[in-house]
């Protein structure tokens, strides 16, 4: 079972594997696996369910809480491909427009695009149907060799570390996992551990739904990202880069509960761990599903602060990490009376 030297420094050389991997919403399989690897040694069962969530539990005897941080990350889908083998695609999850032109995407196969686009006459003409994909193709017959319609791709990003900074594509929702294999290796708890890798989050939360419908859980904690308020002109919000991890008090799927907030922060300020108070004006997570599930679930949100989201460049911190593992660690192994 747990290993009883597991090392308190996180092994970042896992989150540069994991932001790597391909993983658009429906296609996480691969994911899943890799994280099963790591998790196996410390847990007494992994199971993946019928909607593709990656199920890791340990055996206890208090509280069943549920963990979840979603394996999917934004992409793209093929929709079209013309007579001269350019393509036309939609959006799986959301994108800003203004981050797709000129990025190379990568499909499953390993085929390298261009997104582009059509010539504009103003800015206002901006719009996803005015973008297409390079493949290299000069004929739909050629294309049609690499790439099918419904054929889903993601972003390239390499995984780059600037000091205590790191840079990758798919923190959303990478990240999440990483500080939750990280957690699950260092617990001693007596609660009983369901954390689930979730699927399709980033096109309605539907792994975590069907998974907290299953599992039934006494709590949750939903790990994820949040934007920052810290860059030139930002829109103003208080979370920012290097200052800890960031409890959720509100955003579009969820009002934490009064005595989760309580909780939460409580652990915090015994543990001595930095921490931000959240509040994300659009967007949400899967704790947003998870609450809502059958009578209702407590539910919470450990955030990572992330500049940059959803784009082939998304930036967080070494400190903000390490501080949302340890805040999930003590979470963990208090007696969890809310």
């Amino acid at each position: 079972m747990l290993n009883k030297t597991v090392s308190l420094i996180p092994d970042y050389s896992i989150l540069n594997k994991l932001t790597q991997l391909f993983g658009p919403p429906g296609t996480e399989r691969v994911v899943a696996e890799y994280i099963s690897t790591q998790l196996q040694p410390y847990s007494n069962q992994i199971t993946i369910d019928t909607m593709g969530n990656l199920i890791v539990r340990r055996q206890g005897t208090g509280k069943r809480i549920m963990v979840a941080a979603h394996m999917d990350q934004v992409g793209i889908i093929v929709t079209n491909i013309d007579k001269e083998g350019f393509l036309r695609f939609s959006i799986l999850g959301s994108i800003p427009i203004t981050a797709l032109n000129k990025q190379r995407v990568m499909f499953r196969n390993g085929r390298i695009g261009v997104i582009s686009i059509e010539k504009i006459e103003k800015l206002t003409d901006l719009k996803l149907e005015k973008h297409y994909i390079d493949i290299g193709a000069s004929s739909r017959k050629e294309a049609g060799q690499f790439v099918q319609i419904g054929d889903p791709a993601v972003f390239v990003g390499s995984y780059t570390e600037c000091g205590s900074r790191l840079i990758s594509k798919a923190f959303d929702d990478r990240i999440g996992c990483f500080v939750a294999i990280e957690a699950f290796k260092r617990l001693k708890t007596a609660h009983e551990l369901v954390f689930v890798f979730t699927v399709q989050e980033e096109v309605g939360t539907r792994g975590a739904q069907t998974a907290a419908y299953a599992l039934d859980p006494d709590l949750a904690i939903a790990v994820d990202v949040t934007v920052t308020g810290d860059t030139p002109k930002a829109h103003q919000m208080s979370v920012e880069l290097g200052k800890g991890a960031a409890i959720k008090v509100f955003d579009r799927s969820m009002v934490t509960s009064p005595q989760v907030k309580r909780w939460m922060s409580n652990i915090a300020v015994k543990n001595k761990i930095p921490f931000q108070w959240e509040v994300l004006e659009s967007g949400g997570t899967d704790s947003g599903a998870i609450h809502l599930t059958k009578g209702g679930i407590p539910s919470g949100v450990i955030s990572i602060p992330t500049r940059y989201i959803h784009s082939p460049a998304e930036m967080v911190d070494k400190n903000d990490v390490e501080a949302a593992v340890n805040l999930l660690v003590a979470l963990l192994e208090s007696s969890a009376e809310l």
